[in-house]
Protein backbone atom coordinates (compact mmCIF):
# COMPACT_ATOMS: atom_id res chain seq x y z
CA UNK A 1 0.00 0.00 0.00
CA UNK A 2 1.21 3.61 -0.72
CA UNK A 3 1.50 6.45 1.46
CA UNK A 4 -1.09 7.66 -0.72
CA UNK A 5 -3.53 4.83 -0.39
CA UNK A 6 -3.06 5.08 3.15
CA UNK A 7 -4.83 8.35 3.37
CA UNK A 8 -7.75 6.95 1.18
CA UNK A 9 -11.32 6.77 2.61
CA UNK A 10 -14.01 4.35 1.33
CA UNK A 11 -16.39 5.61 -1.20
CA UNK A 12 -19.48 7.42 0.47
CA UNK A 13 -17.28 7.35 4.25
CA UNK A 14 -16.51 11.18 5.13
CA UNK A 15 -14.55 12.54 8.03
CA UNK A 16 -15.67 15.69 9.69
CA UNK A 17 -13.44 18.49 9.93
CA UNK A 18 -12.81 20.30 13.26
CA UNK A 19 -15.04 23.66 12.04
CA UNK A 20 -17.55 21.15 10.59
CA UNK A 21 -17.20 19.34 13.77
CA UNK A 22 -17.69 21.55 16.06
CA UNK A 23 -20.77 23.07 14.14
CA UNK A 24 -22.05 19.73 14.37
CA UNK A 25 -22.11 19.30 17.87
CA UNK A 26 -23.09 22.66 18.76
CA UNK A 27 -26.43 21.55 16.35
CA UNK A 28 -26.80 18.46 18.03
CA UNK A 29 -27.04 19.95 21.31
CA UNK A 30 -29.53 22.80 20.03
CA UNK A 31 -31.70 20.57 18.60
CA UNK A 32 -31.88 17.84 21.31
CA UNK A 33 -32.67 20.42 24.03
CA UNK A 34 -35.14 21.61 21.57
CA UNK A 35 -36.76 18.51 20.93
CA UNK A 36 -36.81 17.73 24.57
CA UNK A 37 -39.11 21.19 25.32
CA UNK A 38 -41.12 19.31 23.17
CA UNK A 39 -41.66 16.92 25.26
CA UNK A 40 -39.67 14.26 23.42
CA UNK A 41 -36.84 12.05 25.46
CA UNK A 42 -33.84 10.99 24.41
CA UNK A 43 -33.05 8.19 23.47
CA UNK A 44 -29.80 5.80 22.15
CA UNK A 45 -29.83 2.55 20.21
CA UNK A 46 -26.92 0.22 19.61
CA UNK A 47 -24.95 0.53 17.09
CA UNK A 48 -24.98 -3.60 15.98
CA UNK A 49 -27.51 -5.39 17.26
CA UNK A 50 -28.12 -9.36 16.08
CA UNK A 51 -29.83 -9.34 12.72
CA UNK A 52 -32.83 -11.34 13.26
CA UNK A 53 -33.69 -8.52 15.84
CA UNK A 54 -32.34 -5.88 13.52
CA UNK A 55 -34.47 -6.44 10.33
CA UNK A 56 -37.78 -7.26 11.86
CA UNK A 57 -41.09 -6.62 10.25
CA UNK A 58 -40.92 -3.38 7.87
CA UNK A 59 -36.96 -3.03 8.81
CA UNK A 60 -36.51 -5.86 6.47
CA UNK A 61 -36.49 -3.82 3.76
CA UNK A 62 -32.88 -2.36 5.03
CA UNK A 63 -31.08 -6.15 4.74
CA UNK A 64 -29.48 -5.10 1.29
CA UNK A 65 -28.18 -1.43 2.85
CA UNK A 66 -26.99 -3.36 6.51
CA UNK A 67 -23.49 -4.52 6.37
CA UNK A 68 -23.47 -7.51 8.19
CA UNK A 69 -20.60 -9.43 10.40
CA UNK A 70 -20.49 -12.33 13.00
CA UNK A 71 -19.96 -12.09 16.66
CA UNK A 72 -16.95 -13.51 18.06
CA UNK A 73 -18.99 -14.40 21.69
CA UNK A 74 -21.85 -15.34 20.20
CA UNK A 75 -21.13 -16.62 16.65
CA UNK A 76 -24.54 -15.06 15.65
CA UNK A 77 -24.61 -12.59 12.90
CA UNK A 78 -24.56 -9.27 13.60
CA UNK A 79 -25.95 -5.87 11.87
CA UNK A 80 -24.66 -2.21 12.10
CA UNK A 81 -27.95 -0.54 11.71
CA UNK A 82 -28.46 1.32 8.43
CA UNK A 83 -31.28 3.32 10.09
CA UNK A 84 -32.18 3.94 13.53
CA UNK A 85 -36.01 4.46 13.43
CA UNK A 86 -36.97 0.80 13.18
CA UNK A 87 -34.83 0.27 16.63
CA UNK A 88 -36.69 3.67 18.30
CA UNK A 89 -39.85 1.39 17.36
CA UNK A 90 -38.73 -1.21 19.41
CA UNK A 91 -38.04 0.76 22.23
CA UNK A 92 -40.94 2.28 22.46
CA UNK A 93 -42.84 -1.09 21.87
CA UNK A 94 -40.80 -3.47 24.66
CA UNK A 95 -39.48 -1.10 27.26
CA UNK A 96 -41.80 1.92 27.30
CA UNK A 97 -44.79 0.13 25.74
CA UNK A 98 -46.82 1.21 29.65
CA UNK A 99 -44.83 4.09 30.41
CA UNK A 100 -47.36 6.68 28.53
CA UNK A 101 -50.55 6.68 26.48
CA UNK A 102 -48.58 8.87 23.99
CA UNK A 103 -44.98 8.27 23.22
CA UNK A 104 -42.44 10.93 22.12
CA UNK A 105 -38.83 9.76 21.68
CA UNK A 106 -36.01 11.74 19.68
CA UNK A 107 -32.83 10.48 18.76
CA UNK A 108 -29.66 10.84 17.10
CA UNK A 109 -26.71 8.42 16.25
CA UNK A 110 -24.21 7.54 13.05
CA UNK A 111 -25.77 4.78 11.19
CA UNK A 112 -24.06 3.02 8.06
CA UNK A 113 -25.04 1.88 4.61
CA UNK A 114 -23.49 -0.82 2.36
CA UNK A 115 -24.49 1.67 -0.57
CA UNK A 116 -25.47 5.41 -0.49
CA UNK A 117 -28.83 6.19 -0.99
CA UNK A 118 -28.44 8.37 -4.07
CA UNK A 119 -25.29 9.12 -5.97
CA UNK A 120 -22.82 11.72 -3.93
CA UNK A 121 -24.55 10.93 -0.68
CA UNK A 122 -23.15 10.23 2.46
CA UNK A 123 -22.64 5.90 3.17
CA UNK A 124 -22.38 7.03 7.25
CA UNK A 125 -24.92 10.04 7.70
CA UNK A 126 -25.38 11.08 11.54
CA UNK A 127 -29.40 10.27 11.71
CA UNK A 128 -31.40 12.71 13.96
CA UNK A 129 -35.38 12.48 14.02
CA UNK A 130 -38.33 12.09 16.07
CA UNK A 131 -41.25 10.27 16.73
CA UNK A 132 -44.83 10.12 18.39
CA UNK A 133 -46.47 7.08 19.11
CA UNK A 134 -49.75 6.44 20.28
CA UNK A 135 -51.85 9.03 18.22
CA UNK A 136 -52.96 8.95 14.69
CA UNK A 137 -54.64 11.90 14.65
CA UNK A 138 -53.96 14.94 12.01
CA UNK A 139 -52.72 17.00 15.36
CA UNK A 140 -49.56 14.63 15.67
CA UNK A 141 -48.84 14.78 12.02
CA UNK A 142 -49.14 18.31 12.44
CA UNK A 143 -47.05 18.29 15.51
CA UNK A 144 -43.98 16.74 13.75
CA UNK A 145 -44.38 18.85 10.49
CA UNK A 146 -43.76 21.94 12.72
CA UNK A 147 -41.19 20.07 14.87
CA UNK A 148 -39.38 19.35 11.53
CA UNK A 149 -39.44 22.84 10.05
CA UNK A 150 -38.68 24.03 13.12
CA UNK A 151 -35.36 22.12 13.69
CA UNK A 152 -34.25 22.94 9.72
CA UNK A 153 -34.45 26.52 10.87
CA UNK A 154 -32.33 25.89 13.84
CA UNK A 155 -29.17 24.46 11.24
CA UNK A 156 -30.04 27.28 9.23
CA UNK A 157 -32.42 26.23 6.87
CA UNK A 158 -35.35 28.97 7.85
CA UNK A 159 -35.82 30.44 4.16
CA UNK A 160 -37.22 29.34 0.92
CA UNK A 161 -38.30 25.78 2.44
CA UNK A 162 -40.75 23.89 0.35
CA UNK A 163 -43.28 21.40 2.24
CA UNK A 164 -44.17 18.66 -0.01
CA UNK A 165 -46.85 16.07 1.51
CA UNK A 166 -48.56 13.25 0.52
CA UNK A 167 -50.49 10.07 1.32
CA UNK A 168 -49.82 6.62 0.52
CA UNK A 169 -53.68 5.50 1.72
CA UNK A 170 -54.73 7.48 -1.62
CA UNK A 171 -52.99 5.40 -4.52
CA UNK A 172 -53.16 2.01 -2.23
CA UNK A 173 -56.97 2.80 -1.78
CA UNK A 174 -57.64 2.93 -5.61
CA UNK A 175 -55.59 -0.16 -6.34
CA UNK A 176 -57.06 -2.19 -3.61
CA UNK A 177 -60.42 -0.85 -5.05
CA UNK A 178 -59.49 -1.72 -8.41
CA UNK A 179 -58.59 -5.08 -7.44
CA UNK A 180 -55.07 -5.08 -8.99
CA UNK A 181 -52.53 -7.64 -8.52
CA UNK A 182 -49.59 -7.16 -6.90
CA UNK A 183 -47.68 -6.98 -9.97
CA UNK A 184 -49.89 -4.44 -11.63
CA UNK A 185 -49.87 -2.32 -8.08
CA UNK A 186 -45.56 -2.62 -8.27
CA UNK A 187 -45.72 -1.52 -12.11
CA UNK A 188 -48.08 1.08 -11.92
CA UNK A 189 -46.40 2.69 -8.39
CA UNK A 190 -43.05 2.81 -10.48
CA UNK A 191 -44.94 4.61 -13.10
CA UNK A 192 -46.30 6.77 -10.74
CA UNK A 193 -43.02 7.68 -8.89
CA UNK A 194 -41.69 9.25 -12.50
CA UNK A 195 -44.68 11.11 -13.68
CA UNK A 196 -44.50 8.93 -16.43
CA UNK A 197 -47.96 9.22 -18.02
CA UNK A 198 -48.02 7.88 -21.25
CA UNK A 199 -46.76 4.77 -18.88
CA UNK A 200 -49.25 4.87 -16.95
CA UNK A 201 -52.33 5.24 -19.65
CA UNK A 202 -50.59 2.27 -20.68
CA UNK A 203 -50.58 0.08 -17.87
CA UNK A 204 -53.96 1.15 -16.84
CA UNK A 205 -54.83 0.22 -20.76
CA UNK A 206 -53.70 -2.88 -20.12
CA UNK A 207 -55.36 -3.46 -16.97
CA UNK A 208 -58.61 -3.62 -18.34
CA UNK A 209 -60.55 -1.53 -15.09
CA UNK A 210 -63.96 0.19 -14.85
CA UNK A 211 -63.96 3.43 -15.92
CA UNK A 212 -64.23 4.83 -12.49
CA UNK A 213 -61.09 2.96 -10.90
CA UNK A 214 -59.52 3.76 -14.32
CA UNK A 215 -59.88 7.96 -14.78
CA UNK A 216 -59.33 7.91 -10.60
CA UNK A 217 -55.85 6.48 -10.99
CA UNK A 218 -54.86 8.01 -14.27
CA UNK A 219 -55.64 11.66 -12.67
CA UNK A 220 -53.28 11.31 -9.48
CA UNK A 221 -49.98 11.43 -11.30
CA UNK A 222 -51.30 15.15 -12.05
CA UNK A 223 -53.16 15.79 -8.39
CA UNK A 224 -50.28 18.17 -7.46
CA UNK A 225 -50.10 22.06 -6.47
CA UNK A 226 -51.36 23.61 -3.78
CA UNK A 227 -53.97 23.35 -1.59
CA UNK A 228 -56.75 24.05 -4.56
CA UNK A 229 -55.34 20.57 -5.32
CA UNK A 230 -57.08 18.90 -2.74
CA UNK A 231 -60.56 20.42 -3.94
CA UNK A 232 -59.80 19.10 -7.22
CA UNK A 233 -59.00 15.55 -5.66
CA UNK A 234 -62.64 15.60 -4.00
CA UNK A 235 -64.45 16.05 -7.16
CA UNK A 236 -62.18 13.67 -9.18
CA UNK A 237 -61.86 11.14 -6.53
CA UNK A 238 -65.66 11.30 -5.63
CA UNK A 239 -65.67 7.44 -6.60
CA UNK A 240 -63.64 6.41 -4.43
CA UNK A 241 -63.32 3.65 -1.52
CA UNK A 242 -64.23 5.66 1.82
CA UNK A 243 -60.31 4.96 2.63
CA UNK A 244 -59.62 7.15 0.09
CA UNK A 245 -62.00 9.91 1.12
CA UNK A 246 -61.04 9.38 4.86
CA UNK A 247 -56.75 9.93 3.68
CA UNK A 248 -58.16 13.15 1.74
CA UNK A 249 -59.85 14.73 4.65
CA UNK A 250 -57.22 13.91 6.66
CA UNK A 251 -54.51 15.70 4.32
CA UNK A 252 -56.99 18.79 4.46
CA UNK A 253 -56.92 18.86 8.14
CA UNK A 254 -53.49 19.35 7.69
CA UNK A 255 -53.91 21.83 5.13
CA UNK A 256 -55.61 24.18 7.57
CA UNK A 257 -53.73 23.69 10.37
CA UNK A 258 -50.53 24.16 8.16
CA UNK A 259 -51.87 27.47 7.16
CA UNK A 260 -52.08 29.24 10.75
CA UNK A 261 -48.85 27.16 12.16
CA UNK A 262 -46.53 27.14 9.30
CA UNK A 263 -47.82 30.45 7.47
CA UNK A 264 -43.78 31.54 5.84
CA UNK A 265 -43.78 27.90 3.95
CA UNK A 266 -44.79 27.00 0.99
CA UNK A 267 -46.89 24.01 0.73
CA UNK A 268 -47.22 21.82 -2.20
CA UNK A 269 -49.66 18.35 -2.23
CA UNK A 270 -48.43 15.63 -4.35
CA UNK A 271 -51.35 12.73 -4.24
CA UNK A 272 -48.77 10.38 -6.24
CA UNK A 273 -46.48 10.75 -3.69
CA UNK A 274 -45.23 7.51 -2.66
CA UNK A 275 -42.15 7.71 -1.16
CA UNK A 276 -41.90 4.45 1.48
CA UNK A 277 -44.98 3.27 0.29
CA UNK A 278 -43.86 -0.29 1.56
CA UNK A 279 -43.25 1.20 5.17
CA UNK A 280 -45.75 4.64 5.47
CA UNK A 281 -49.33 3.99 6.25
CA UNK A 282 -50.69 7.72 5.74
CA UNK A 283 -49.15 10.30 5.05
CA UNK A 284 -45.73 11.27 4.08
CA UNK A 285 -43.49 14.57 3.81
CA UNK A 286 -40.32 16.05 2.44
CA UNK A 287 -38.73 18.93 2.70
CA UNK A 288 -36.95 20.86 0.50
CA UNK A 289 -35.13 24.10 -0.65
CA UNK A 290 -36.76 26.00 -3.61
CA UNK A 291 -35.28 25.40 -6.59
CA UNK A 292 -33.57 21.83 -5.28
CA UNK A 293 -34.73 18.10 -5.87
CA UNK A 294 -32.65 17.00 -2.47
CA UNK A 295 -34.84 16.50 0.86
CA UNK A 296 -33.17 18.33 3.38
CA UNK A 297 -35.65 16.05 5.91
CA UNK A 298 -38.48 13.81 5.20
CA UNK A 299 -40.94 11.45 7.58
CA UNK A 300 -44.12 10.07 7.96
CA UNK A 301 -46.97 8.00 9.31
CA UNK A 302 -46.30 3.90 9.56
CA UNK A 303 -49.31 3.24 12.23
CA UNK A 304 -48.91 -0.39 13.26
CA UNK A 305 -45.49 -0.21 14.24
CA UNK A 306 -44.22 -2.18 16.87
CA UNK A 307 -46.61 -5.24 16.08
CA UNK A 308 -43.49 -7.34 15.21
CA UNK A 309 -42.74 -6.68 19.04
CA UNK A 310 -46.12 -7.61 20.59
CA UNK A 311 -47.45 -4.23 20.82
CA UNK A 312 -49.02 -2.55 17.37
CA UNK A 313 -49.64 1.72 17.53
CA UNK A 314 -49.85 4.45 15.32
CA UNK A 315 -46.90 6.35 15.16
CA UNK A 316 -45.36 9.19 12.85
CA UNK A 317 -41.99 10.90 13.01
CA UNK A 318 -39.57 12.22 10.92
CA UNK A 319 -35.88 12.14 10.38
CA UNK A 320 -32.80 13.95 8.87
CA UNK A 321 -29.08 13.53 8.10
CA UNK A 322 -27.52 16.36 10.28
CA UNK A 323 -23.91 15.98 9.06
CA UNK A 324 -25.04 16.73 5.37
CA UNK A 325 -26.88 19.63 6.74
CA UNK A 326 -23.87 21.56 8.59
CA UNK A 327 -22.19 20.50 5.30
CA UNK A 328 -24.92 22.30 3.38
CA UNK A 329 -26.15 25.22 5.41
CA UNK A 330 -25.67 28.60 4.88
CA UNK A 331 -25.63 29.65 8.45
CA UNK A 332 -21.29 30.06 9.34
CA UNK A 333 -19.45 28.96 12.31
CA UNK A 334 -18.53 31.29 14.96
CA UNK A 335 -15.16 30.90 15.84
CA UNK A 336 -14.53 31.26 19.27
CA UNK A 337 -12.18 33.49 20.63
CA UNK A 338 -8.70 31.55 22.42
CA UNK A 339 -6.71 33.18 25.26
CA UNK A 340 -3.22 32.17 25.19
CA UNK A 341 -1.08 31.61 28.54
CA UNK A 342 2.18 30.79 29.22
CA UNK A 343 1.96 28.21 32.31
CA UNK A 344 3.57 28.93 35.30
CA UNK A 345 4.23 27.44 39.20
CA UNK A 346 1.43 30.18 39.96
CA UNK A 347 -1.96 28.86 41.93
CA UNK A 348 -3.50 32.21 41.15
CA UNK A 349 -2.95 31.62 37.04
CA UNK A 350 -4.04 28.06 37.89
CA UNK A 351 -7.61 29.40 39.25
CA UNK A 352 -7.80 31.94 37.20
CA UNK A 353 -7.19 29.69 34.18
CA UNK A 354 -10.11 27.28 35.48
CA UNK A 355 -12.38 29.70 35.97
CA UNK A 356 -12.17 31.21 32.35
CA UNK A 357 -12.55 27.53 31.69
CA UNK A 358 -15.44 26.86 33.68
CA UNK A 359 -17.52 29.86 31.86
CA UNK A 360 -16.46 28.57 28.63
CA UNK A 361 -14.08 30.23 27.79
CA UNK A 362 -11.22 28.94 25.77
CA UNK A 363 -8.00 28.75 27.35
CA UNK A 364 -4.66 27.41 25.43
CA UNK A 365 -1.52 26.80 27.41
CA UNK A 366 1.43 27.57 24.94
CA UNK A 367 4.11 25.44 24.54
CA UNK A 368 7.74 26.53 24.13
CA UNK A 369 9.02 27.05 20.48
CA UNK A 370 5.34 27.04 19.06
CA UNK A 371 3.00 29.62 18.33
CA UNK A 372 -0.59 30.05 18.70
CA UNK A 373 -3.43 31.45 17.28
CA UNK A 374 -5.17 33.28 19.63
CA UNK A 375 -7.07 37.08 20.36
CA UNK A 376 -6.12 37.61 23.77
CA UNK A 377 -3.41 36.59 26.59
CA UNK A 378 -3.83 35.84 29.91
CA UNK A 379 -1.43 38.27 31.70
CA UNK A 380 0.22 38.83 35.09
CA UNK A 381 -0.19 42.46 36.06
CA UNK A 382 0.07 44.15 39.53
CA UNK A 383 -0.17 41.06 40.87
CA UNK A 384 -3.16 39.79 39.44
CA UNK A 385 -4.02 37.56 35.91
CA UNK A 386 -5.91 39.12 33.61
CA UNK A 387 -7.09 38.81 30.10
CA UNK A 388 -5.56 41.74 27.27
CA UNK A 389 -5.81 42.12 23.81
CA UNK A 390 -3.82 40.77 21.71
CA UNK A 391 -2.39 40.28 17.82
CA UNK A 392 -3.91 37.00 16.21
CA UNK A 393 -0.48 35.14 16.86
CA UNK A 394 1.99 34.65 19.70
CA UNK A 395 4.90 33.04 19.95
CA UNK A 396 6.09 30.66 22.45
Amino acid sequence: MTLTQRWLLPEGIDEVAPEDAARLEQLRRELIDRLQTWGYQLVTPPLVEYLDALLTGPAKMLELQTFKLIDEMSGRLLGIRADMTPQVARIAAHKLRDKQEVLRLCYIGNVLKTLPVCQGTSRNPTQLGAEIYGHSGAESDMEILQLMIEALGIIGFEKEIVLDIGHVGIFGGLAEQANLSDEQEHALFVALQRKALPEIAELLTQYQLDSNSHDMLLALAELNGGTDVLHKAQHTLAKASASVLSALESLETVAKMAAKRLPNVAINFDLAELRGYDYHTGMVFAAYQAGSAHALAMGGRYDGIGEDFGHSQPATGFSLDLKEMVANSRAASEQQQAISVVWQDDVEQHKTVEQLRSKGDVVIYQLSGTEVTANKALVKQNNHWVVVETGTEIRG
